[in-house]
């Protein structure tokens, strides 16, 4: 025991590296390295061995630090090649294994689940009118099997055999198939069980030569016995103030919810990888999924949930609608926006992984302490790194409707008349308030603004609305317009306003 007595806090500390990484502006050097105290406070804090964090932007890791220890008995420090389990990270993979199959022809998502795994043919259902199990919904925890954390943690080295005549032994139902989210690991390990018979392999060979190879992922896999020992975090709990080692799981039919091991540099290549089906573009595609494909993850795919705000008091903050996508939970907020996310916490170790793709970044970080809760931590600098303004949310060219668009409602203004653009306004726009009203309206804005310029660049998040801003004599004029779906373009809705 005396062997895994807690190092001082400011040894760990003094671990920490700096892995050089992509080039950043000043701003974003200055914001990454804000996000440091917070990482900081919580190894101190929650007595964590090691811990390695960082961030993944525009396709290129440009922020990676580590702190701590991999191993307390050597004090092998953590690296960004130190080997860490990264548990119900795992789902992730073994979602796009099954949207890779699918777009392969081999698996059907809303075909009973018992057509690929046929020892469920024998489950008892809850009740006469349940529905069948969808492979679907074993993919987003929609098949009424109980929250398992705890229990299916433990599961991870149960053999495929073993596995197999569990599941035609039946299993118990929370509730009927199709009524409410309820996360389930063994569904997870069903889900692999699907990917396995659809591949005709294994699903951990099939993950590893479908995405782990192609992406360059060499220290990634599911067997621990492959982590090289040099390199391998071990895992542990806090208890009785010092660190007491946990055992090592797997490979097996669990490995599917929660097996997956990986590296700092391995896992920012996924990160890159999978952040770049943002945004939808022309282009050829890579030949490991299609880009359309990866996105379907963050579709909620099941029951809407609310994440209440840590603190009702505070105005800054906000509660988070939450959706379960596929091996992803999607969330938007007032502090982030839209954003995906998922943690994974096992004995001896907890991790996190939070995307923005509407800005290329993700922020992950790995611990090799039992269920870490890492996760708010990594949310805490996400909103450090969106506020500083230093990664800001990716603009795209107003498509070519809106900037003529815009050039009518200009022709419109300066003749304070919305005839003289009559040719860009949809059936509708006179029927739903006449050229009498809708001139005095900006009759009265130009004798409050004066004249005004061109707009200024056009920023829309889709290709058919924005808000044009006009800068003017005596202030701003805004014009929000929404097109309608006609050929050649024409406006909907044209509102005028200071």
């Amino acid at each position: 025991m005396a062997g895994f007595k807690v190092l001082a806090a400011a040894l760990a500390l003094a671990l920490g590296l700096t892995t050089p990484a992509a080039a950043q502006t000043e701003a974003q050097k200055t914001a990454l390295a804000g996000i440091d105290p917070l990482f900081e406070a919580f190894m101190t804090e929650r007595h964590a061995p090691g811990l390695v964090y960082g961030v993944v932007a525009d396709g290129k890791l440009v922020y990676v630090r580590t702190l701590g220890v991999q191993d307390t008995a050597s004090k092998a420090p953590v690296t960004a090649d130190t080997v860490f389990r990264i548990a119900s990270m795992s789902k992730n993979f073994t979602a796009l294994a099954a949207l890779k199959l699918r777009d392969d022809g081999k698996l059907r998502f809303d075909a009973p689940a018992e057509t690929v795994i046929p020892q469920l043919k024998a489950l008892k259902y809850p009740t006469t009118d349940s529905p069948k199990i969808t492979v679907r919904d074993l993919f987003t925890h929609n098949a009424g099997f109980v929250t398992d954390d705890p229990w299916g943690d433990r599961q991870l080295d149960m053999s495929e055999a073993d596995f197999s005549r569990f599941v035609a032994a039946g299993v118990p139902f929370s509730r009927p198939p199709g009524m409410a989210f309820e996360y389930s690991n063994f569904g997870y390990a069903l889900a692999g069980r699907a990917v396995t018979n659809a591949a005709g392999v294994n699903y951990a060979d099939y993950v590893e030569s479908a995405f782990l190879k192609p992406l360059g992922m060499a220290s990634t896999g599911y067997g621990v016995a492959k982590a090289p020992a040099p390199r391998r975090a071990v895992g542990y709990r806090w208890q009785d103030e010092a660190w007491v080692e946990e055992p090592s799981l797997g490979p097996g039919a669990f490995g599917a919810m929660g097996g997956l091991m990986t590296t700092a540099n391995d896992y920012a290549r996924y990160m890159a990888w999978e952040l770049a089906a943002w945004p939808p573009r022309d282009g050829p595609e890579d030949g490991i999924l299609k880009r359309s494909s990866i996105r379907e993850i963050v579709r909620g795919q099941n029951f809407l949930g609310v994440a209440g705000r840590a603190n009702r008091n505070d105005p800054d903050d906000c509660d988070r609608a939450r959706a379960y996508g596929m091996g992803t939970i999607v969330y938007s907020d007032c502090k982030l926006g839209p954003h995906f996310t998922h943690s994974g916490g096992l004995p001896g170790y907890g991790s996190n992984v939070l995307m923005l793709p509407q800005r290329g970044v993700g922020v992950f970080a790995f611990a090799n302490l039992t269920y870490a809760p890492v996760s708010v931590t990594v949310r805490e600098a996400a909103i450090k790194l969106v506020a500083s303004g230093a990664f800001p949310a990716r603009t795209q060219p107003p498509s070519a409707g809106l900037t003529a668009m815009a050039a009518a409602v200009q022709r419109i203004y300066a003749a304070g008349d919305v005839l003289a653009a009559r040719e860009a306004l949809a059936m509708n726009v006179l029927l739903d308030r006449d050229a009498a009203r809708r001139n005095a309206e900006i009759a009265a804005l130009k004798a409050k603004l004066g004249a005004c310029r061109a707009p200024e660049p056009i920023v829309a998040d889709n290709a058919m609305s924005t808000m044009l801003t006009l800068p003017c004599e005596r202030g701003t004029l805004r014009v929000r317009i929404t097109l309608a779906p006609t050929t050649p373009a024409s406006m909907q809705t044209v509102e005028f306003s200071s």
